[in-house]
């Protein structure tokens, strides 16, 4: 088995982005309040601050700031994903290494983390996330898609309600292409 090597900063601000095992399933959206049930569960026990976040059909990116001296972000979306699938019916299907490891058939088993280098590194993280429903072909309008904190953002002043509209280029931030 291959040996994944994090970067690791106590205390740092770290982006992700988190997928479904089958790409063509909407889970995250049809349910929702039970993902987000599972992320209050997991920040009730291991607190960590939202700085962004969106949630499509098929996946999410989000920004996370942890605690002064914490680094513990795989144990987080470890707890996140259990309490998700949790709340789903089994209906999936498994492959026959998933059913060997009592594994559920609903999310990729890793998931991609960058940590947050400076100000500007951040700014264009913040823009690619809440632009990847745009990217994507779900809204033509950021302020359209509902599952993302640029509307608390927004509210915040730190963007204006019509940013990401029409004419915004591709934001060259997120995961490699």
């Amino acid at each position: 088995m291959p040996s994944y090597r994090r970067y690791r900063v106590p205390g740092g601000c770290y982006f992700f982005t988190v997928n479904l095992l089958q790409r063509n399933q909407s889970l995250l959206t049809d349910h929702i309040d039970s993902l987000r049930e599972s992320v209050r569960q997991a920040r009730q026990r291991k607190p960590f601050f939202i700085d962004a976040w969106v949630v499509l059909p098929e996946h999410l990116h989000c920004i996370w700031t942890l605690p002064s001296g914490n680094d513990d972000f795989s144990g987080r979306w470890r707890d996140i994903k259990k309490a998700f699938s949790k709340s789903l019916p089994r209906v999936e299907r498994r492959s026959a290494a998933r059913v060997r490891r009592n594994e559920r058939g609903i999310w990729q088993r890793r998931f991609w983390e960058h940590t947050i280098r400076d100000d500007r590194d951040y700014a264009l993280h913040m823009d690619y996330i809440h632009y990847n429903p745009v990217k994507h072909g779900w809204v033509r309008r950021v302020a359209d898609w509902p599952y993302s904190t640029f509307h608390r953002l927004v509210g915040k002043g730190l963007y204006p309600a019509d940013w990401g509209g029409n004419g915004v280029s591709e934001i060259e931030a997120g995961e490699p292409r």
